[in-house]
């Protein structure tokens, strides 16, 4: 009893754990959906921002409202793109891993952009925006070139793979339209070796024997139903027929 005891309360136990396993699970997952969106929220809201300041303010503010712009537009892109591919492709590891390296420098970029946009001396900002302006296109430029080599690889892969699918289809289409047989002879089942070709009793002709052919088993032809003879039709004769005995009058 004591035992059956002890096998219920590990049960039990081991429910409540499985239990609050996922109950931690699910609210972990609920939780990074709930940070992911408002992520995603917050990035359109600044993104928003970023283009009205681009193309609203004038001077500086403008130009280094649309480095971050570019900056941010590219780099998204490229992560995008990267972690979409990683995952039919193991080879775009090394690539991710450079991507974030290159993600270091533009996060330091773009919160230094960020920065001098509340710089109130004008001037000397004006005098550093040829720097800024040279960072950012070096690391766009490195984020686009791995970009456009994974959608190059991907579509390397989709036109070889299309390519060998086209292949297949021409032998299986060719194989499927080869219903001919060598030295012009007839198709279908007609053209196979041993093949009889399927006709049906002419039914005109009745239960006769057919011209040429022996009726019964042992011979070639369909075998005849086995009905009683008419004895007031005459009979046909052959000459390999015996003469009937005439019947006896004692």
């Amino acid at each position: 009893m004591d035992f059956v005891i002890l096998i219920l309360a590990l049960l039990f136990l081991a429910f409540v754990g499985t239990g609050a396993y996922l109950t931690v699970k699910a609210v972990g997952a609920a939780k990074r959906g709930v940070d992911r969106t408002i992520s995603q929220a917050r990035r359109t809201v600044e993104d928003t921002a970023l283009r009205a300041k681009s193309y609203g303010q004038p001077g500086v503010l403008g130009e280094l409202a649309q480095l971050r712009l570019t900056l941010r537009t590219s780099m998204r892109a490229t992560q995008d793109a990267l972690h979409a591919g990683v995952n039919e492709d193991a080879s775009l590891q090394e690539s991710l891993s450079l991507f974030e390296r290159l993600s270091a420098h533009g996060l330091e970029l773009d919160a230094e952009l960020r920065r001098l946009e509340r710089e109130p001396d004008r001037a000397g900002l004006s005098g550093r925006l040829p720097a800024l302006r040279e960072r950012t296109e070096q690391i766009t430029h490195s984020a686009d070139a791995l970009r456009w080599a994974a959608r190059d690889r991907a579509r390397r892969f989709a036109d070889d793979d299309l390519a060998a699918l086209n292949e297949q289809i021409d032998v299986e289409a060719g194989a499927l339209r080869h219903w001919t047989v060598p030295d012009g002879g007839p198709s279908g089942a007609a053209a196979q070796p041993g093949a009889t070709a399927q006709t049906w009793p002419d039914p005109a002709v009745g239960a006769g024997p057919v011209a040429g052919a022996e009726s019964g088993p042992e011979g070639g032809g369909e075998p005849q139903a086995i009905t009683g003879r008419d004895r007031e039709q005459p009979q046909t004769r052959y000459p390999w027929q015996k003469a009937p005995r005439p019947k006896s009058t004692s």
